[in-house]
C-alpha cells in the first residue's frame, strides 16, 4: 500500500502502465462537480467510480480485499480514514470470493488506520485488506479500479 500526494505521483507511475493515464485525468478534471458514476478511461482495463459514501466508523466497516484490480482512493471534499490489514494475517473471509466482482469481505479488525486527506492518495494492492471510507459525515471521493 502506498498514501502519498498527487503531487508527487509521478515517482509511482513506473509501477503500472495505466497509473500516468489515471494520474493525468484526475489532475486535469474537476471531479468535484461531475455526477456520481463510472468514468470509463480504458473500459475494464481503467475506470474510476465516483462516488459520496456516508463515512462510517471503525466497528461498522469491513475489511475488503480484491485480486485483479489495485485500487486508487482519491477523497476530494474531505479526509477519509483508511484502515488497513496485510491479507496474509486474515483468516477466512465472511464469504466466499466474489470472482464475478472481484471482492470479498472480512469481519477482523484492521490493523493500521490512515488518514488520506484531499490532494493525497492511497493506492491499495491485492495483499492489502482495506476499510475504507471511516470517519464522519459525507464524502466525495474516487475509487480507481486498476486491472493487474
Amino acid at each position: 500500500m502506498i498514501l502519498a500526494k498527487l503531487s508527487d505521483s509521478a515517482r509511482y507511475e513506473a509501477l503500472h502502465p495505466a497509473l500516468p493515464t489515471l494520474f493525468d485525468y484526475v489532475k486535469q478534471h474537476d471531479l468535484l462537480s461531475v455526477a456520481g458514476g463510472r468514468l470509463s478511461l480504458d473500459g475494464d482495463n481503467l475506470f474510476i467510480n465516483v462516488v459520496d459514501p456516508t463515512l462510517m466508523t471503525k466497528d461498522a466497516q469491513k475489511l475488503e480485499v480484491h485480486r485483479r484490480y489495485i485500487d486508487v482512493h482519491i477523497p476530494l471534499s474531505g479526509p477519509e480514514i483508511i484502515g488497513v490489514r496485510h491479507i496474509a494475517t486474515l483468516d477466512v473471509p465472511d464469504a466466499p470470493f466474489d470472482e464475478a466482482n472481484d471482492f470479498a469481505v472480512y469481519t477482523a479488525p484492521a490493523t493500521n488506520y490512515l488518514v488520506v486527506e484531499p490532494g493525497d492518495f492511497c493506492l491499495v494492492f491485492p495483499e492489502d485488506a482495506h476499510a475504507p471510507v471511516i470517519g464522519s459525515g459525507k464524502l466525495r471521493k474516487l475509487i480507481a479500479k486498476v486491472l493487474i
